[in-house]
């Protein structure tokens, strides 16, 4: 495993009236965090929250390309993100224990906290596809390049990490600073990752290492 310190890019927030921030998406635009009772869309380049919606949003937000889902206690609910209406509901696989939440290969992929699991679900039946191990508490989930990252807070210390989806193996880790925790991530599917900062109402970006080049021979 290849282990490396975090480099922290930029620090958005705190945001007026944000007590903290869940979970993290990216709609190719914008970034959009949770916060309670809104789903805030930022725009990371000026830095401003440009947009709220008024839902539920207790932990991890996954974008599909059209639609939002979002973690409301018990329930990932399925967001029109130009009206905010909520167009479906599935149970949680947590059953209110849920944290992080990702969009890939059609389907979801939700973090259970303290279970220290990952599962890849059914997002039109809420059905358990798949299930990842962990040995740490799971936070932020998401994926990028066909590589599978998810977020760690136990402890008092955050890492993200690159796990092989099969086995659930850690392949690589990146250290976050003492004392920066992360609630929540999503890739921009180039070279940042955005991290949700609990209780700080901070988002961080922070920089994905370079994808290793295969040896040729």
């Amino acid at each position: 495993m290849k282990r490396t310190s975090a480099e922290i890019l930029r620090e958005y927030g705190p945001f007026t009236g944000v007590e903290a921030v869940h979970g993290v998406s990216y709609d190719g635009e914008n970034v959009w965090f949770a916060s309670g009772d809104k789903l805030n869309a930022l725009d990371p380049d000026s830095g401003r929250t440009v947009r709220s919606l008024d839902v539920a949003a207790h932990a991890g937000t996954a974008f599909d390309g059209k639609h939002l889902f979002q973690i409301a206690e018990d329930r990932i609910q399925k967001i029109d993100p130009a009206t905010g209406t909520v167009l479906a509901s599935i149970p949680a696989p947590g059953g209110g224990k849920d944290s992080g939440l990702a969009w890939a290969e059609g389907a979801l992929w939700v973090g259970q906290y303290q279970d220290r699991k990952i599962h890849q679900i059914d997002p039109e039946t809420g059905a358990t596809l798949r299930t990842i191990e962990s040995n740490r508490f799971v936070t932020g989930v998401t994926w990028v390049d066909g590589e599978l990252w998810h977020a760690t807070w136990e402890n008092d210390e955050s890492e993200l990490r690159h796990v092989d989806p099969v086995t659930g193996t850690v392949l690589d880790s990146i250290e976050m600073p003492a004392g920066l925790f992360v609630s929540g991530l999503e890739s921009d599917g180039r070279d940042r990752f955005f991290c949700g900062g609990g209780e700080s109402g901070k988002v961080r970006a922070v920089r994905r290492p370079a994808k290793a080049k295969p040896v040729r021979s």
